[in-house]
């Protein structure tokens, strides 16, 4: 049972509210002995908010039986349960937070300090005010009024004051250090913050006239992008004369761990919608450019719809490079990695790269650490990829040096001793092949480089871009396990840098591919499974065409009813990964139960490292990612088969 514990210590008193146990550890007796004391409130919490301990102070202010630190500060803060998570999150972050909140008669300072184990050690200081000026009795309907002197000047919390037209009234020295570096400025309330969502003027006046109690709001610094500051404004009486009081808190730090946040899970999200988008686009280009494989049979070159038919493939298979741009994002592309030695991937790649600079660029490469003795090590990924990456990024610097400029392409052998930690990332100490692509263009303003890799996004203009090229990279280079930084300055130019782990393990010998045979008539009892009608019309056709008995099938549920007859053969599954209600790779396992050898093609929109675990699992399977075209998918099976 919890209950009340008085402990005296020295010559103060602190009242345990037991959990069972007494004091966990020196440290927390020290604290213990501390808090009793103290002549100010303290409490002792758990990450829960739960009160501990708390001392006689705490006990002499706060009356009651609360059992949470919010609930005793109700009468004293608004919304505490929001204040309190706040100042914890920054003490579990800093070590320790602080805010100073207006009070009836002066400022309350709530200090907390992470304390040991999963401990908070809070202290609630009162700061008082003179209450010469305290003016005349307030309307009903206002909000309370803070009275405040002329004696601020050494107060030392950030403290401003203005009138009701917005017109700053007192600054004191801690505001005007946290905002001017210690200089005297006129200045208007809406010259100092923005970024309310509406004008900050209507929120003073609101303020000021009572029509809102106040509270505190976080505000970005006029003109200064990165800053923020967190603005406690209350209502207050200067010799009759109604105004704003607004305490100022540093918080830029909280809000750029926000934007981080908030930055990381939106693409997150973009990601999976963009996967999502591709799977359900892939299906669709499959069945377009399948239906056209078909008809193009049929129409030689000298038919009058041939060139129309041509002109339909072609632009399936844009469509199907866009999508895997969209994938590669979203790092759901099927990629084939391969042991690559980068210097080898840049002199096939320079003669290509050449070709794509304009009058005034020209490209050079270096490969840096060689007078060292240094080699570049070689990274697993897939060249085919990287030679896009590199394309990208090359067209990226070229485009932005419109009077010309060199491009340069670096590759470095880099040795973290320790972990190093930029923007969001943490990259692992261990060996790593470092490539950069460095210009001396325009450059990238620093509000535009949290948004570079975001899909669509680009500072091209109309019909100049899609706005895929560097998210398919970021999407490429996380896919292949490495990270890429982005360093601008704008007038001088910009240099991309990617980091991929060397690899260090045997080189395996590649996948084997499924053999390319001359077009001939199969033989065989295919089941084909897949749940869009479009892509199953096609993928039937195709195979029978071809000389294939094909049994069809929209579901998972659908196949196993078919081969509940014992006595119908098959010789391949040709199935859909991702399906309503049983996956692909859950039925082709139990139906293995009874028909062990049959060998299966797995089809899907998305990578084939998603289904790579299934199909180690399952024997005598390949992948086949959509979308296909007719020979994909005929010389697939006749190879399987054969």
């Amino acid at each position: 049972m919890a209950g009340l514990v008085l402990v005296a210590v020295g010559v103060g008193i602190a009242v345990w509210l037991m959990l069972g146990r007494g004091p966990r550890g020196e440290t927390e007796l020290a604290l213990f002995q501390m808090m009793a004391a103290d002549p100010a409130p303290c409490f002792l919490t758990d990450p829960a908010g739960q009160l501990i301990l708390r001392n006689e102070a705490a006990e002499v202010r706060f009356k009651g039986d609360a059992r949470q630190l919010h609930q005793l500060l109700e009468r004293q803060v608004l919304n505490p349960g929001e204040l309190l998570l706040r100042l914890q999150r920054a003490a579990d972050a800093e070590g320790s937070a602080r805010e100073d909140l207006p009070g009836p008669d002066g400022l309350l300072r709530l200090t907390v300090h992470r304390a040991s184990g999963d401990r908070f050690f809070w202290r609630l200081d009162e700061i008082a005010l003179s209450r010469e000026d305290m003016g005349a009795e307030q309307r009903a309907d206002r909000a309370p009024a803070v009275a405040v002197g002329n004696d601020l000047e050494d107060v030392p919390v950030a403290i401003m004051t203005f009138g009701p037209d917005g017109v700053m009234r007192i600054a004191n020295l801690a505001a005007r250090e946290l905002m001017w570096k210690g200089e005297i400025r006129a200045a208007m309330f809406h010259d100092l913050f923005e970024g309310l969502g509406r004008p900050v003027s209507e929120w003073l006046a609101d303020v000021v006239a009572g029509r809102h109690p106040g509270g505190s709001e976080v505000l970005r610094v006029r003109g200064e992008e990165e800053r923020f500051l967190q603005i406690t404004l209350r209502r207050y009486v200067d010799g009759g004369r109604p105004g704003g009081l607004a305490i100022l808190n540093d918080a830029t730090r909280l809000k750029t761990m926000e934007a981080q946040f908030a930055q990381s899970q939106k693409m997150q999200a973009i990601g999976q919608l963009a996967g999502g988008i591709a799977h359900d686009f892939n299906n669709l280009l499959t069945a377009i450019s399948g239906h056209c494989d078909l008809l193009l049979l049929r129409h030689g070159r000298e038919d009058s719809d041939f060139a129309d038919l041509e002109q339909i493939r072609q632009n399936a298979n844009r469509a199907a490079s866009l999508v895997g741009q969209l994938l590669a994002f979203s790092r759901k592309q099927t990629l084939n990695p391969e042991v690559i030695d980068l210097e080898d991937v840049l002199a096939d790649l320079t003669h290509l790269l050449n070709r794509l600079m304009v009058d005034k660029v020209e490209l050079s490469l270096g490969h840096l650490g060689r007078e060292s003795g240094k080699t570049l090590g070689k990274i697993r990924a897939d060249k085919r990829q990287i030679e896009q990456v590199l394309i990208n990024l090359v067209v990226n610097a070229r485009d932005a040096m419109p009077d010309g400029g060199d491009i340069r392409i670096e590759t470095e052998p880099v040795t973290l001793a320790e972990d190093m930690k930029r923007d969001r990332a943490t990259v692992p100490a261990g060996d790593y092949t470092v490539i950069r692509v460095v210009d001396h263009g325009i450059g990238i303003p620093d509000h535009q480089l949290r948004q570079i890799f975001e899909p669509f996004f680009t500072t091209k203009r109309v019909g100049e871009g899609t706005g895929l090229g560097l998210s398919m990279a970021y999407g490429i280079v996380k896919q292949s396990g490495g990270y890429i930084f982005v360093d601008s300055v704008v007038g001088q130019g910009t240099t991309f840098s990617l980091w991929f782990p060397v690899f260090e393990g045997e080189e395996r010998a590649a996948a084997a591919e499924v053999r390319r045979i001359a077009m001939k008539q199969g033989e065989g009892v295919i089941l084909l499974v897949e749940d869009e009608a479009s892509v199953r019309a096609f993928a039937s056709r195709a195979l029978s065409l071809r000389g294939y008995t094909v049994l069809e099938a929209a579901n998972a549920e659908e196949a196993l009813a078919k081969l509940d007859d014992k006595t119908l053969h098959v010789d391949l599954f040709v199935t859909d990964v991702v399906m309503p209600g049983m996956d692909g790779p859950a039925w082709v396992r139990r139906a293995h139960l009874d028909r062990p050898n049959v060998k299966v093609v797995f089809m899907s929109g998305y990578a084939e490292d998603g289904l790579a675990e299934d199909q180690a699992r399952v024997p005598n399977s390949v992948f086949l990612p959509k979308p296909f075209s007719l020979n994909d998918l005929t010389n697939t099976v006749q190879g399987l088969l054969s």
